[in-house]
């Protein structure tokens, strides 16, 4: 995969206000977002996850997603899919997995704004700066959708998925799921939030 991140199915939200100052330069108004990582915490973690079938929302999942979209804040996914790199599944099925995902969440009218994905692990592609806890592919989301990384939420279900929260001064809440280990967990609860549920996380994200 030759691009560090790609667009998902479903409205844009980018933003389309552009100003320009008296010195003539581009000022483009930004709006927090949240970033969300996708299996054990959007769905199920099956490992390797490589069929559509396969597939399965977590509970309140797409009930989350629309509460975000009534507030007209956009959700970013962004996943490490290292099962590419190790050859356990190709590019096609992860595809073919995501469209799967989106079609899942269109029949509860919800909706991804963008996907960005890292396919490398540095034990078979060499080390890269897009694989969480890396935030090129967060920093390529906030540069091309027009995003506040310090306004933002970042939400998942192990530490590396939170940890960029502070990197940007945003807000790092953490959805335990069954493969959460304890010392995550209690990481979290110390240096950041950590949630009960789905729908929780965003409540916290979307509250003024």
């Amino acid at each position: 995969m030759t691009s560090p991140g790609a667009r998902a199915d479903g409205p844009s939200r980018r933003i389309s206000l552009v100003i320009t100052d008296e010195h003539g330069e581009v000022l483009r108004e930004t709006r927090a977002a949240i970033f969300l990582d996708r299996d054990g915490t959007l769905i199920k973690d099956v490992g390797y996850i490589s069929r559509p079938d396969d597939v399965v929302l977590m509970p309140g999942a797409a009930g989350a997603l629309r509460s975000a979209h009534n507030r007209q804040r956009p959700v970013v996914i962004v996943t490490n899919q290292s099962g590419i790199a190790r050859g356990k599944f190709a590019e096609a099925d992860y595809l073919a997995v995501r469209k799967r995902i989106a079609e899942l969440l269109a029949e509860s009218a919800a909706y991804i704004d963008a996907e960005y994905v890292c396919p490398h692990h540095p034990d078979f592609t060499g080390p890269c700066d897009c694989r969480k806890p890396g935030v090129l592919l967060y920093e390529t989301a906030i540069r091309e959708h027009g995003l506040d990384g310090a306004r933002s939420a970042f939400i998942g279900d192990r530490w590396r998925d939170i940890a960029p929260a502070a990197h940007f001064g945003g807000r790092g809440i953490m959805v335990p799921s069954e493969s959460t280990p304890a010392d995550e967990i209690a990481r979290a609860r110390a240096e950041m939030e950590v949630a009960e549920t789905l729908q929780a996380a965003f409540d916290a994200a979307l509250a003024p």
